[in-house]
């Protein structure tokens, strides 16, 4: 079982950077190889279909209602993001953005702020590199901040009711750690991206979508979600096996497979109320942060990159080594401040 499952971790690491079919079709791909992983640990049974087939649900709404209200409110809402990068300095602006977003992520989920980063990526039209990197970045920045309430994300959901906490115990843990680093995203994003707008950009302009295929992306999530909730279940006899009972900052590291994993569900495996804050602590920066490395780390990076084009590739290029530094710096004020 073990050898299986760890064949079935390499395919889910190397294929969608290596199989153009693969990447062009991670959702469904995804959902294989959830379906592989849970027959494989013999947990696929009525229950947990039944769960993988509710989990997506209120995601999926998200995103097929906030589709529905920006095309029809499309135009007013460019309109109001080109007056504002035209207000201030544009490096003052793509900081905001970054800040901002990751700030309210948790308020209005992320996926909600991963659709409003791509009407804004759409409408100031970087060149090709900027955008990337602003995405990126952004995506990090929401993925932090989305985890500090429970209505923000499913890993901060899933936190709070495994510790039986209230509603701002996530916040008054990680708060101050997480908030710091959206304040980095935001000023590195100010720093190295081509403040110039450019031709050359990942979408030459944002046509009004069609209901069909804001159905096709709202479909695509559902099948995401579902997937990954296979994949977690199916790794669950893995985790428990080589992950649990590990010191926290060796979980720190291990939990950067949530880049291609659901941190949701890593959560949901290693968090105990038995465990002390410290601990908690750790694993869950080591969550959030490497959630942010690759495409499949977490919804919005699927949402961005599916709507902006952009590749496994493109995203681990700039993902990887941003994640990798964060994750250093971080291990080291865990290691001083604890």
């Amino acid at each position: 079982m073990i050898l299986g499952l760890t064949i079935v971790l390499i395919l889910v690491l190397f294929l969608p950077f290596t199989v153009k079919a693969v990447e062009h079709n991670l959702e469904a791909f995804l959902f294989i190889m959830g379906l592989a992983a849970a027959t494989i640990s013999q947990v696929l049974t009525g229950d947990l279909m039944i769960k993988a087939l509710e989990d997506p649900i209120h995601i999926t709404l998200a995103v097929l209602i906030a589709g529905l209200l920006f095309r029809w409110c499309q135009s007013p809402i460019e309109k109001g993001i080109l007056g504002l990068s035209n207000m201030m300095p544009f490096r003052l602006f793509l900081a905001l953005v970054v800040i901002v977003l990751g700030l309210i992520s948790s308020m209005i989920t992320a996926i909600i702020a991963a659709i409003v980063l791509v009407v804004i990526v759409s409408v100031i039209r970087l060149d090709r590199k900027s955008e990337v990197r602003l995405v990126v970045l952004a995506c990090f920045s929401i993925g932090l901040g989305a985890a500090l309430t429970p209505i923000g994300e499913p890993l901060s959901t899933i936190a709070i009711s495994k510790l039986n906490a209230d509603f701002f115990y996530l916040f008054r843990l990680i708060g101050a750690d997480v908030i710091i680093a959206i304040l980095i995203f935001g000023i590195l994003s100010a720093i190295i991206i081509n403040p110039q707008k450019g031709a050359d950009g990942l979408t030459s302009s944002l046509e009004k979508e069609s209901y069909k295929e804001i159905i096709i992306r709202a479909f695509k999530i559902y099948l995401f979600v579902m997937g990954l909730t296979l994949l977690g279940a199916g790794f669950e006899p893995f985790i428990e096996e080589y992950l649990l009972g590990l010191s926290p900052l060796v979980l720190y590291w291990i939990n950067m497979i949530s880049a291609i994993l659901d941190n949701a569900t890593l959560a949901a495996a290693e968090i105990s109320p038995a465990m002390d804050s410290a601990t908690i602590k750790a694993i869950l920066l080591g969550l959030l942060i490497s959630g942010g490395m690759l495409i499949p780390g977490n919804i919005p990076n699927i949402i961005s990159a599916g709507k902006l084009n952009i590749t496994s590739k493109e995203w681990a290029r700039f993902g990887v080594p941003v994640g990798l530094i964060t994750m250093v710096a971080y291990f080291i004020v865990i290691l001083v401040i604890g």
